[in-house]
């Protein structure tokens, strides 16, 4: 999504900034009226969060778990009105730009203007990138924690850029339990859990790169070998997929792979069974 940005947005003048839900924005000051008439010069990526450069002054979003980013070419001049619709912020960009949506009840999409990236908190605190770690720095990150690795690789501030789909799709790949104390896997575990990432990563963004911003979710999906594939047969051992299930999300695993065959606890299942 960021080189979609570079793509089509950099050279380009925000003409207009339209807020259709003022709980988007988590600053005040700079105004968002700031960026009105600054040319965009780069688009680039911290971890989850999408950063817009115009001109030294940042648009920076998130966009959780139920945003996007909706990018148009011939963008509606008429403001979304507010309160309606999954619209949280239109940006115009002399006739084509996008929209920042937010399906759901839950709206946690946010938006900040800050004059140096480092000012959202969430910035300020991001582990370093698992796309640019080698195995040295893999082996640090890991030494002595005490949590699932499921729980680590999307902690963003021990390691910045991985959500529950991708970490479902590499612990598969790695051939490792979501419920594997991080600190305590050995060399040749931590090696394959380096290669998985990687790999899995860079095939991510190989098969995204080019795509339209709107066939995006769909290229994600049809990559899953496990993620959001509960029941369905592991396409490595043939195995139904297994999930288990948190307060507000899931994970997929296969046990054959994964577990030597022995299905997770899923303490939610265990309750309603009860």
């Amino acid at each position: 999504m960021a080189q979609h940005l570079r793509d089509n947005a950099v050279g380009r003048t925000v003409e207009r900034i339209d807020v259709a839900s003022m709980s988007v924005l988590k600053t005040a000051s700079p105004p968002w009226t700031e960026l009105h008439g600054r040319a965009v010069t780069d688009a680039v990526r911290h971890g989850k969060y999408l950063d817009l450069d115009c001109g030294g002054l940042h648009l920076v979003c998130h966009l959780a778990r139920a945003g996007w980013l909706r990018w148009s070419d011939s963008l509606s001049p008429v403001p979304p009105k507010p309160g309606r619709g999954p619209i949280a912020l239109r940006v115009h960009l002399g006739g084509v730009g996008f929209d920042l949506t937010e399906a759901g009840t839950q709206k946690k999409l946010a938006a900040w203007v800050v004059a140096a990236p480092a000012e959202v908190p969430g910035i300020a605190k991001l582990g370093p990138d698992a796309l640019g770690l080698d195995l040295a720095g893999l082996t640090e990150v890991l030494a002595g924690r005490t949590e699932r690795i499921k729980t680590l690789l999307t902690d963003q501030s021990a390691l910045a850029g991985i959500g529950n789909a991708y970490s479902d799709e590499i612990l598969h790949a790695a051939k490792l339990s979501p419920f594997a104390t991080a600190g305590k896997l050995d060399a040749a575990a931590v090696e394959r859990l380096h290669g998985s990432m990687q790999e899995i990563l860079q095939d991510a963004v190989a098969r995204s790169l080019k795509q339209d911003a709107a066939r995006l979710k769909a290229e994600k999906r049809s990559g899953m070998r496990v993620h959001a594939r509960t029941g369905l047969p592991c396409p490595v051992c043939g195995d139904a997929v297994r999930e288990v299930s948190f307060a507000d999300r899931s994970m997929q695993y296969c046990p054959t792979c994964q577990t030597g065959g022995k299905p997770l606890a899923d303490r939610r299942l265990s309750r309603l069974l009860k």
